[in-house]
């Protein structure tokens, strides 16, 4: 019973902070529930759990999906490359799945990490300035 209660409880909070957030965060947001689905799926894998394995990859594989969905690939060589990784770690999670194996889901938590540092490290002062840029392009539309 608490862990239902703890799972509602973190839903409610999670959906209360989305509804506020500005896009930065909001990507963040879904970086940690990348980086939470592939602890979650390498658990699974460890403990032969099929269910929550399938589970774990699926989320992660949908998390994947939005993150390159938000990509603005008008912007050039960095967002395709970035896409070009997601289609890449969403293969290699798919190749866990089936295999039942880690090490897929160790790469991509590697080269994710990567990612969501440097999403992390962006001061905010370069936050706000694009956010008002964008601001002023869609007031332009």
């Amino acid at each position: 019973m608490y862990r239902k209660n703890l799972k509602a409880y973190t839903a409610n909070s999670l959906q209360s902070e989305m509804s506020v957030a500005d896009p930065y965060r909001i990507i963040q947001l879904m970086m940690q529930g990348v980086m939470e689905r592939l602890a979650q799926a390498k658990g699974a894998i460890e403990r032969r759990d099929f269910e929550a394995k399938s589970v774990a990859i699926s989320k992660a594989i949908g998390l994947l999906d939005g993150l390159q969905g938000a990509l603005d690939l008008s912007y050039g060589k960095i967002p395709q490359d970035l896409f070009s990784l997601y289609d890449y770690m969403k293969q290699r999670l798919m190749d866990a799945s089936r295999e039942m194996s880690q090490e897929p889901v160790d790469e991509v938590a590697k080269l994710f990490i990567t990612i969501k540092s440097a999403w992390d490290a962006i001061p905010p002062s370069e936050r706000e300035l694009a956010l008002s840029q964008k601001q002023a392009q869609e007031g332009d539309l």
